[in-house]
């Protein structure tokens, strides 16, 4: 067992000592369950899952070339594109 000082914001404090009167335990039981638990998520979070987006043919519409990139960009722009 390891003793040491805690300084807990005030919210904090109160969540776990409404807490601790709510099941009937001592306030350091409540405090060292809500530590394991944020812990293992703390240092062990969950892995990403890959972001994925399915692919669709745009096609370019009829009259547009990719030949005269200036050209496109002036129509979608307009004159004053940089």
């Amino acid at each position: 067992m390891v003793r040491t000082t805690l300084t807990l914001d005030p919210d904090v404090a109160a969540k776990a000592k409404k807490g601790a009167a709510k099941l009937g335990k001592p306030f350091k039981e409540i405090i060292n369950a809500a530590l394991r638990l944020g812990l293992d998520q703390v240092l062990n979070p969950p892995a990403a899952k890959a972001y994925r987006t399915k692919p669709r043919p745009m096609g370019l519409r009829q009259g547009f070339s990719y030949d005269d990139v200036a050209d496109l960009l002036t129509r979608a722009e307009g004159e004053d594109h940089s």
